[in-house]
C-alpha cells in the first residue's frame, strides 16, 4: 500500500524538486502540495495525507503552528519537517509542535525515504546535526541526576535507552502496559523533558547507565 504524501515548501524549486523525485518511488504518492502553512491545513482536510513534508519558515503560517494544529487535529497523520535550520530554537519547537521527523534539506534522498518510511511505523528519525543540537542542549544539570528517579523508574529508563517499547519493557520486568506508561510519564516530569529520544539521550550523555 502506498504512502500518500503532501508536499508543504514556499519555493517552487523546491516542490517541484521534491515532487520529480519522490514520484519515481514505487512506496510514495503525492497527493498534493501546499505553499505555506495555512495552505497546508487546508490541504490536509481536504486530501488526508498519511504524511506531511513541511517546510519551517513560511508566509502566513509557519511549519511549527502548521504542525502543531494538524497533530492536534488529526494524531494519525505524520509531520516530519524538512529544512535548512539546524538550530535548537528550531529544533525543539518543532519536535514539541508534534513532528516526527526533522530532516535537513541536504539529507541524502535514501535518507528521505527511510524517514518517511519510519514516520509510518510511528519512529521518530532526526538529521545527525539535529541529534547533536538536542544532546547539546541538554548540558549536565546537577539537580538533575538518576537518583531522583525511583529504583523502578531507573529500570524503565534504562530499558528506554536500549530502545525497548512499553510492550517489552512490560514483559521484561514483569509488570503492565499500563504501570509502565505510568512510570514514563513520572521520568519526563521529573527529567523535564517531551518524550523518549530525549530521556534517553539525556540518560546517555550523562553516563547514568553503564
Amino acid at each position: 500500500m502506498k504512502i500518500n504524501l503532501l508536499l508543504v515548501d514556499d519555493h517552487l524549486v523546491v516542490l517541484k524538486g521534491l515532487t520529480f523525485f519522490l514520484q519515481t518511488q514505487p512506496e510514495l504518492n503525492i497527493v498534493g502540495q501546499a505553499k505555506n502553512g495555512k495552505e497546508a491545513i487546508e490541504k490536509v482536510e481536504e486530501l488526508k495525507p498519511d504524511v506531511v513534508l513541511m517546510d519551517l519558515i513560511m508566509p502566513e503560517m509557519d511549519g511549527i503552528e502548521a504542525t502543531k494544529r494538524i497533530v492536534a487535529k488529526y494524531p494519525h497523520i505524520k509531520v516530519i519537517m524538512l529544512t535548512s535550520f539546524s538550530d535548537k530554537d528550531s529544533i525543539l519547537p518543532a519536535i514539541k509542535a508534534g513532528a516526527i521527523g526533522y530532516q535537513l534539506k541536504d539529507v541524502e534522498p535514501s535518507v528521505l525515504i527511510d524517514t518517511i518510511t519510519a514516520a509510518m511505523a510511528g519512529n521518530k528519525t532526526l538529521h545527525p546535526q539535529v541529534t547533536n543540537q538536542l544532546i547539546n542542549q541538554m548540558t549536565t544539570d546537577d539537580s538533575k541526576n538518576v537518583s531522583m528517579l525511583t529504583p523502578r523508574e531507573k529500570d524503565v529508563l534504562e530499558q528506554i535507552t536500549l530502545g525497548r517499547s512499553n510492550k517489552e519493557i512490560a514483559s521484561i520486568l514483569h509488570i503492565t502496559e499500563k504501570t509502565v506508561k505510568t512510570h514514563i510519564t513520572h521520568i519526563f516530569a521529573k527529567m523535564e523533558v517531551q518524550d523518549r529520544t530525549q530521556a534517553a539521550m539525556y540518560a546517555m550523555k550523562n553516563g547514568w547507565f553503564k
